[in-house]
């Protein structure tokens, strides 16, 4: 389906797609190991649909879950070519006096010179504290600058009610703060914009730096099938709070639990809500990983038109059982103006089954529009006039 608007402007179209039946069948009640966590949320990000939710955009203390901004910082400083995995860091004297063995650890001195995998690493697997710091100085020089690149990418991201102040999420007053709808951007960002890094840095039980046994405190990897991260945190300020996730057969669901007064609750909800997200609810496939959804028109280009792409499976996610009424609109600001690159994020996919919210997924421009010269802005003209 094409859309033609005449002067730039939020466009909404239905894809005229309806599926299923009105609703017939109760929302699943979701797992008792819930109760009295305060803040809570999962989405499956195939669909962009929240299945649970409580306080999702409350502002709390992340604690170390701050730490997979850092890693998410470093993935897109890697994977444009600015820092290689193989890049030696110094420790600085006074950093190895203020963190060595402040919370969990390295056990960094000034006589080490971890890599950058190292670093990550220790972030990642063991929540390390001085290897956050580490990182942070030496790549952009201060804390403050690094923090600068922090928010600048939750920004980018819109992740709009977050602030970091710190590379590792140490007690500051309230100054670090994030939201679990912030966090699912994160989650969702690092995921499908550097996979290989994800796969490589998240999830990981055990690793060895030096001579010091780094172990994980996730809760679900391992004993979740298909869990595969993120990250948990703790302070006596913020509680026992959990950024995770998992996939099973292509469809991934994103969970975030903040403020849990004991680990062990946090623990059992953890894997109680994945669970229950994968067996209470199923998928119904609407479009392939780079399909095209729909065309959205192109002013000044060489086409007239491009094609709007997800980067995951998309499908719509109902309760297990239920066969429900699916509704899909597209939503962008056109016309869209070239140039455009591929993977340009350009609109966006909302998908309604009847009786729940709507969810939406991102839509990418699936080919590069170039500047149109003269020749083609006479011929898409007169192609316009007599479409």
């Amino acid at each position: 389906m094409k859309f033609f608007p005449k002067s730039a402007r939020f466009i909404t179209s239905a894809l005229a797609i309806a599926l299923g039946v009105p609703a017939n069948a109760a929302i699943p009640t979701p797992p008792a190991e819930l109760q009295g966590i305060p803040v809570s949320l999962l989405v499956d990000i195939g669909s962009g649909q929240v299945l649970v939710q409580n306080h999702p955009d409350i502002p709390f203390l992340p604690a170390s879950v701050t730490k997979v901004m850092t890693a998410f910082v470093a993935f897109e400083e890697i994977d444009a070519g600015r820092l290689p995995l193989d890049r030696r860091f110094s420790v600085r004297p006074e950093t190895a006096r203020e963190w060595f063995a402040k919370g969990t650890s390295m056990y960094l001195t000034e006589k080490d010179q971890p890599t950058t995998t190292d670093l990550l690493h220790g972030i990642m697997t063991a929540s390390a504290n001085d290897g956050a710091i580490v990182l942070a100085q030496g790549y952009a020089g201060s804390i403050p600058a690094w923090t600068a690149k922090m928010n600048d990418a939750a920004r980018r991201l819109g992740m709009s009610r977050s602030h970091y102040n710190t590379p590792n999420g140490w007690m500051d007053e309230g100054h670090t703060y994030v939201t679990a709808s912030d966090l699912v951007r994160l989650a969702d960002a690092m995921i499908t914009r550097h996979p290989a890094l994800y796969r490589e840095f998240s999830g990981v039980k055990h690793y060895m730096w030096r001579d010091v046994a780094m172990r994980s405190h996730d809760p679900t990897v391992g004993v979740v099938p298909g869990a595969d991260g993120i990250k948990t945190g703790y302070t006596r300020e913020a509680g026992y709070n959990f950024l995770g996730t998992a996939e099973r057969d292509g469809r991934r669901l994103v969970m975030v639990l903040a403020a849990s007064p004991l680990p062990k609750q946090r623990d059992a909800a953890a894997r109680a809500l994945l669970e229950w997200g994968f067996s209470a609810w199923t998928p119904r496939h609407l479009f392939d990983q780079g399909q095209p959804v729909a065309q959205a028109e192109v002013q000044g280009g060489t086409d007239r038109s491009v094609p709007l792409v997800a980067n995951r499976e998309v499908h719509a996610t109902q309760p297990t059982g239920d066969n429900r009424k699916v509704t899909l609109a597209v939503h962008y600001k056109g016309p869209l103006v070239a140039p455009i690159r591929k993977g340009d994020e350009v609109g966006s996919l909302e998908i309604k089954v009847d009786g729940l919210a709507p969810g939406r997924v991102p839509l990418y421009a699936g080919r590069d529009v170039a500047v149109g010269g003269p020749l083609d802005r006479l011929w898409n003209g007169l192609i316009s006039l007599f479409a």
